[in-house]
């Protein structure tokens, strides 16, 4: 897929107030970690992650939603009346029914005839998001879009360690690390065509391929709970999901490079959904990749699902990590398997 008129004009994000570090995690799995005779230590070790960060209990995802919405708008150089399509694309909802996407547009006080839908992809909802709004705009329905997030690790963290402690089992340990690497977030990012963009990050086209033969190796739910068929867990195959993971990801890379026709020594730059050092090292290597071209949030955010991606791009924005007329590569990953690379002109 090639665009020919689709800019990032801004992004807004919003962090948690709680720190929660990963020797906090291991203070409350110290019963957990005598039993299997751990070391203190083993979580950051094992992931690479320092910290992450909690939402309040009860902290509705459509409020941290419209904060970022709101910070990205501020910084745009569209108004909500420019705004034709809403596109919610987390993994966490506040509701089966209506679409977070629904509250999130009553909080930006966005006009009636503006689409208004979620997407769930597992951590690849946002560019699912950003791809919706960029055939919208490249097709001329609309002039500008908006996708937004957030993200919650809280429940789903606090669920494993209760789970962790009560079983004391080390093959429950293996299915669940990857859990414990969750973090909390939210993100927005306004796409416009060019006769409204400011910022100038021209969206050149992307690719997206599937694995869905290994569809069960994350697995988070139910998500609902009804039919009750069972207790509310996430589990991860970690190893499974790097090594078909990083095959899938070779395999869309190449097919990336080709669709841009982008040189062997390109892109300038990357950003990657973050998962942790293990993948990380894994994945560059797979490509061919120098790490100096890569930015980083894992260590101290974790992985918050779809926010990473894109709230890793814009610290790397703030931090003069991107530069101008950079060609930068959004590498994107998610349980399914599913692939998703774009192309940028920063």
């Amino acid at each position: 897929m090639l665009y020919s008129k689709v800019y990032i004009d801004a992004f807004g994000y919003e962090l948690p107030p709680n720190v929660v570090t990963s020797d906090d995690l291991e203070l409350r799995l110290e019963p957990l970690y005598k039993t299997l005779h751990f070391r203190k230590g083993q979580l950051e070790t094992i992931t690479g992650i320092r910290e992450r960060r909690f939402w309040e209990p009860g902290f509705s995802m459509h409020t941290g939603a419209v904060m970022a919405g709101k910070k990205a708008l501020e910084d745009s150089s569209i108004t909500t009346a420019d705004v034709g399509m809403l596109v919610y694309g987390g993994v966490c909802r506040d509701n089966l029914e209506p679409a977070t996407a629904c509250a999130v547009s009553e909080g930006l006080g966005l006009r009636p005839e503006t689409q208004i839908y979620d997407i769930s992809n597992a951590c690849l909802g946002i560019l699912n998001g950003m791809l919706q709004v960029a055939n919208a705009i490249e097709l001329g329905q609309i002039r500008a879009g908006l996708v937004v997030s957030c993200e919650s690790a809280r429940q789903i963290i606090d669920a494993t360690i209760e789970r962790l402690l009560k079983t004391a089992d080390m093959e429950v340990f293996k299915k669940t690390i990857a859990t414990l690497t969750g973090g909390s977030g939210a993100v927005a990012v306004v796409l416009t065509d060019g006769s409204l963009s400011s910022a100038g990050h021209r969206i050149l086209g992307g690719v997206a391929r599937n694995a869905t033969a290994f569809h069960k190796l994350c697995v988070w739910g139910p998500d609902t709970g009804i039919p009750a068929s069972g207790l509310h867990i996430m589990e991860t195959d970690s190893a499974g999901v790097l090594k078909n993971g990083v095959a899938l990801g070779v395999e869309t890379f190449t097919a990336f490079r080709k669709e841009l026709s982008w040189s062997n020594d390109q892109p300038d730059k990357i950003i990657c959904h973050q998962v942790g050092s293990t993948h990380q090292q894994t994945i560059l290597n797979a490509v061919g990749m120098p790490p100096a071209r890569d930015f980083t949030t894992f260590q101290y955010l974790g992985n918050i699902g779809t926010v990473s991606l894109p709230v890793t791009a814009a610290i790397a924005d703030e931090r003069e990590f991107l530069r101008g007329d950079d060609l930068v590569g959004f590498l994107g990953i998610g349980s399914g398997l599913n692939c998703i690379m774009l192309g940028i002109q920063w």
